[in-house]
């Protein structure tokens, strides 16, 4: 194992034709993280595999060094917005990272590389969830979870979408230097120190989007009605199928089960009143047809890996952290916590 005690702590980005500029946001992180300790503690390089001019998709152009030639602390793999396969070089340079890197990463569909050179088998790994299911079948030795903004997995660290590499940069900086680092940064760039929830708070409507009016119709009937009682039969209604077509009809377009969709819908409409109001937690169980704390509780760790209670005091410690950045006196915890900006469809493609 290598000793990386006073080595320098140098972070190369992996990047190829086509690559993704977003993804490359980053190395803001680590800019930054720079400045808040005034000493260059990261320095950074772009690789490719045979170095020279790298086009991105957007159309700047990289100067990079080939692989092999430089040492590093960590790898970064860049991701691009479709999954690129990684030439057989670049598949023998990796292999041998885990031995010759401190950390090995990727951002978005960089993860497709990594699995390409084995490095996700026997892992927990994520990537955009458009794309995660694809990954899965691609890597079987691995274990793709859709709904994470980032994993860590021993020295493999994988995150979501190209947004959330800047996540997995500020809990790299972290693991380096410590969490009140890690906060300074995010406060300086103007970001969430953490995110709560996972990636299905920006993906579940989306995956829902049904391919006829009347599934649609049905959905527009359960997200007005969450208060209510929605079994198959009252969905059924709405569309005007007998149950056994709508149950058929419905995971058919959605590739979901009416009582996961309607599970989902619930649990988002209710993380929302808990990031923005101070509605008692009973009180939003039964506003979103939950019946009682409990049962969203249950709803809440199955499909953000949190209760109801940390969604809650995330966002009311980043509403702190931000109004202490701009210079505003902070609320009492009681107060109302700033909206967080939610993401569009167009957002979505595929940069979470």
């Amino acid at each position: 194992m290598p000793n990386f005690e006073g080595f320098d702590m140098r972070i190369g980005f992996l990047v190829y034709p086509n690559c993704s500029l977003m993804g490359l946001a980053v190395t803001s992180v680590f800019e930054v993280a720079n400045l808040m300790r005034a000493e260059n503690a990261y320095q950074m390089v772009f690789l490719s595999e045979k170095g020279g001019p790298i086009k991105s998709s957007p159309g700047l152009v990289l100067d990079t060094k080939p692989i092999g030639g430089t040492a590093l602390d960590t790898l970064i793999v860049d991701g691009a917005n479709e999954p690129v396969p990684a030439s057989p070089d670049v598949i023998k340079y990796l292999k041998s990272a885990e031995r010759r890197f401190r950390r090995v990463a990727s951002t978005c569909t960089g993860a497709f590389v990594l699995g390409d050179a084995g490095l996700l088998d026997n892992k927990r790994a994520t990537t955009h969830w458009i794309f995660s299911r694809m990954l899965q079948e691609r890597c079987p030795a691995a274990r793709i979870e859709e709904d994470r903004i980032f994993i860590n997995d021993g020295k493999i660290w994988t995150s979501a979408g190209m947004s959330a590499g800047i996540d997995l940069a500020l809990a790299l900086v972290e693991a380096d230097f410590g969490a009140e680092t890690a906060r300074s940064v995010a406060r300086k760039l103007v970001l969430y120190h953490r995110r709560s929830g996972g990636q299905s708070q920006f993906s579940e409507l989306l995956e829902l989007a049904p391919q006829s009016d009347r599934i649609q119709t049905a959905l527009d009937y359960a997200k007005k009605n969450l208060h209510r009682p929605l079994t198959v039969i009252h969905l059924a209604e709405a569309a005007h199928l007998s149950p056994r077509q709508f149950s058929r009809a419905f995971r058919d377009e959605t590739g979901q089960s009416p009582a996961k969709a309607v599970e989902a819908l619930r649990v988002e409409a209710a993380r929302v009143l808990m990031e923005q109001t101070r509605h008692p937690i009973d009180v939003i169980a039964r506003q979103t047809g939950f019946a009682d704390r409990g049962r969203m509780r249950r709803a809440f760790l199955r499909a953000l890996g949190q209760p109801p209670q940390a969604i809650r005091r995330c966002a009311r410690l980043e509403t702190e952290d931000f109004r202490g950045q701009t210079g505003k006196k902070a609320r009492s915890p009681r107060a109302t916590p700033v909206r967080k900006s939610r993401r569009t469809a167009r957002d979505m493609v595929p940069t979470s």
